[in-house]
Order: structure tokens, then C-alpha cells, then sequence
């Protein structure tokens, strides 16, 4: 019987299978923020286990408030600047060199097809894009993970997402996967593996494919993963080429984590983007999913482009396209926050930075804030925010807000016009 990717990176990395069908396995990295982090560290510290299992493997930034924002945020920022120092810890990105986690880690390489990777963060399946195993995890498994540098999972089930067909004109993966979530329902993937596959995937930019697996939580997905291939290769080059002989060489080994012919599946879906169109969330669940048609006309207070889902060089340029010679409507304030520091730079570099202040965005250094509510664009209380962000829960971005779910295209759209509608980059 054939292997699904997941079932091949657990198999190459397996320790022990203590009871059932769970496995521990080697852990290649382990990701680390500021929020939930210094929670882990206090208690090692308290355990007297103040230690890594290999401070190579270990990455850490500060991103979700940054900079601090009160004593506490500034306390949990300095929690983890004083552990990584004291652990040796050379790949910490702090204030001024720091950006959105799941946007500067794979942007410094540190994701291989593959890998297997952890972090108290439940985004953390964005790099499955890479063909990696990647899962968010408690306090509990991730203290595991920094001292010992393994973590115990059942042993993974894998629906098969088969994307075909041809992506319309002005729809994007932000799209495809509010469609998936929508239709698999926010439990549909829970404890399992999404793997997405199909032209339309093949086609995807790798940018594009971190969008889709960074939301497979959202429809209860441990993880959601992508098939390496020359996308993969190329925007891992610079990274890897001391490694192997020529890109075709680097190809080949990465094969081995794609699945076998006959790998069997828990499910297996096919989707035809063909007739897809651009998707907005209307409730509080990420599956409550519709064509942004059917919400034409829907007031906002704000919109917010950026995130972990939606922050990167690609998505600000096809939001500045939508945005270019366009001023925002007088009756919404737009914020926008670049996801890393490289993503700002290109952006000022292309004129994009400018495009967004010409139309009246207000534009943030990266950072998670907006997004958990936390800061850099909480919303009051009865107020709307149209979001390229990746979760709607009630109160998400502030006590008592509402959260729309959408694209970069429809968020930029939305901003001009003051309410949700489609960009003109979507021609129904």
C-alpha cells in the first residue's frame, strides 16, 4: 500500500509508537513567538530545564504586538529575548528585523520539504506549503519540542483536496480555500491532513499556496500540505544550492515526499475552480462562506490588508493594482501591514507603499496585532472589518466586532467603495 505525504514525513521520522495509533517524531524545527512562548519558558525555567535540544533548530521572533504596546506585552517580549540569549539562540528576529512568523520564516529558508515542524501557533500549517509536516501545538507539547525536540501525534489520515479546471480572472487562493472551508465545514478536517493537489495548485505561486494551507485549521486541519516541485525548488534556491548539484537534483530528492500512485486516502475531493468566484465570511465560523456578490453593498468601518494569510509582495500588488489612482471611501478607515520587513521594502521599492498612502491606507510596520485584536487596528464594538486576515470568530479583532473573511482584490475593492463589492478584477 502506497503513502500519503504525511505518512511518508512521520514514517522518515519516526522515535516510538507509545499506545494506539500515536507516534512520537524528530522534530527538524521548532518555531517560537512571544505570546505563547514565554509561557512554555517560565515553566522550564521553574522545572529547572532551561534548555534547548538544539538552538539551530530553534527559530524565534517577536510579532503578535510589536513593538510592546504596555508593561505586559513589553515583559513577554523580553521573556523570550532573555531566553533565546541565554540559549544561544541565533536565528531570533527582534524589533526592527522581525515580521509576521509564518511570512519571515519561510522567507529566511528555514522550511525544507519534508520537515517536520511545531509551534504554539495554530498557523503554523502555512508552511505545509513546502511539503512539510507543520502543526500549531499547546504549551505542553511545544515545551516537549524545545527540550527534547520530538512531539507525539496520531498517526495521520489525509483528505485529498483535487483542485482543477482553470482559476477565473481576479480569483485567488484566499478564494479557494474560504470555498473549501465552506464547503468542508469548520470540523470537516479535524485531526487530519489536507493534502491540495490538482492543476490548479500546480500552477499556484508558492505565496499562493502558504494561503491555502495556512487556513486548513480553519476547517479543523492539523495541517494542510503541498506537493514539492519546481515552484519549491526555486524559491528555496537560494538557500539550497550548496546542497545539490543543479535545481533538477534538488527536484528529484524532494519527490520523496510527494505520495505514491496508490496512497490511500480518508477522502477524496474534487473541486473545479472554473465556475469559482470571489468568497467572503458573513458570520462567525470560517464556513459560513458566500459569493461576495451576495454581500454586495454590506457596510464596513474598516479594512484591513495583511497577516499571516494575505501579507505578502504578492497580495499588495494585485490590492495596489485594484487601489492605483483610487482614493478610499471617506466612510472607512484601510490599514495595511506589510509581513515582514523584505515585503516592506519591495513594496516602497515598487511604489506600492505609496500607492496605498496615496488612497488613504494607513501603512504599519509587519505585525500580528490586527488580527487577534491585540493591536495596530482593533476594531470598537458593533464596528465591521473587511479582513485578508484568516479567522472571524466573534470579537476576533475586538470586543464585540464583526470580521468579513475576503481576498486582497475584494478587500482593496471594498475599501474604495466603503462597502463589500468585487474588484474590477473579477469580471463575472
Amino acid at each position: 500500500m502506497g503513502k500519503t505525504v504525511a505518512e511518508k514525513i512521520f514514517d522518515a521520522h519516526f522515535v516510538d509508537n507509545p499506545y494506539g495509533d500515536i507516534h512520537v517524531i524528530k522534530l527538524d524545527s521548532v518555531f517560537c513567538h512571544e505570546i505563547t512562548t514565554p509561557v512554555a519558558v517560565n515553566d522550564l525555567v521553574n522545572r529547572g530545564k532551561d534548555r534547548v535540544y538544539d538552538p539551530a533548530k530553534i527559530k524565534a521572533v517577536i510579532d503578535h504586538v510589536t513593538p510592546a504596546k504596555d508593561s505586559k506585552t513589553a515583559l513577554q517580549g523580553k521573556i523570550i529575548r532573555d531566553w533565546a540569549k541565554r540559549n544561544d539562540i541565533k536565528d531570533f528576529f527582534d524589533i526592527g528585523r522581525n515580521g509576521v512568523c509564518h511570512a519571515i520564516f519561510p522567507e529566511k529558508g528555514f522550511v525544507r520539504p519534508g520537515y517536520t515542524i511545531i509551534m504554539g501557533d495554530s498557523h503554523t500549517c502555512t508552511h505545509g506549503a513546502f511539503g512539510a509536516f507543520a502543526a500549531g501545538v499547546g504549551t505542553t507539547d511545544l515545551e516537549v519540542g524545545i527540550l527534547k525536540g520530538v512531539c507525539a501525534f496520531h498517526y495521520p489520515k489525509t483528505i485529498k483536496m483535487e483542485i482543477t479546471g482553470i482559476l477565473p480572472e481576479g480569483v485567488s487562493a484566499k478564494d479557494v480555500i474560504l470555498s473549501i472551508i465552506g464547503q468542508l465545514g469548520v470540523n470537516g478536517a479535524t485531526n487530519k491532513v489536507i493534502e491540495f493537489a490538482g492543476t490548479v495548485v500546480e500552477q499556484m505561486s508558492m505565496e499562493a499556496r502558504m494561503t491555502l494551507c495556512n487556513m486548513a485549521i480553519e476547517a479543523g486541519g492539523t495541517c494542510g500540505i503541498c506537493y514539492p516541485d519546481m515552484n519549491t525548488v526555486d524559491y528555496l534556491w537560494p538557500f539550497i544550492s550548496d546542497e545539490y548539484e543543479s535545481k533538477e537534483a534538488a527536484m528529484t530528492a524532494f519527490q520523496e515526499f510527494c505520495p505514491d500512485a496508490d496512497a490511500a486516502y480518508d477522502d477524496v475531493i474534487t473541486i473545479d475552480a472554473g465556475g469559482l468566484s470571489p468568497q467572503v465570511t458573513y458570520g462567525y465560523k470560517p464556513d459560513t462562506v458566500k459569493p461576495v456578490s451576495e454581500m454586495d453593498g454590506t457596510p464596513v468601518d474598516q479594512v484591513y490588508i495583511g497577516s499571516c494569510t494575505n501579507g505578502r509582495i504578492e497580495d499588495l500588488r494585485v490590492a495596489a493594482e485594484v487601489l492605483k489612482g483610487e482614493k478610499i471611501s471617506d466612510s472607512v478607515r484601510g490599514i495595511v501591514s506589510p509581513a515582514t520587513p523584505a515585503i516592506f521594502n519591495m513594496a516602497l521599492e515598487e511604489g506600492i507603499i505609496k500607492i496605498f498612502m496615496d488612497a488613504g491606507f494607513c501603512v504599519t510596520n509587519p505585525t500580528c496585532g490586527a488580527c487577534l485584536g491585540m493591536s495596530n487596528g482593533v476594531i470598537a464594538e458593533g464596528e465591521v472589518c473587511a479582513s485578508t486576515t484568516n479567522r472571524n470568530f466573534f470579537g476576533r479583532m475586538g470586543k464585540g466586532g464583526m470580521v468579513h473573511l475576503m481576498s486582497p482584490a475584494t478587500a482593496a475593492a471594498t475599501a474604495i467603495a466603503g462597502y463589500i463589492t468585487n474588484s474590477k478584477l473579477y469580471n463575472a
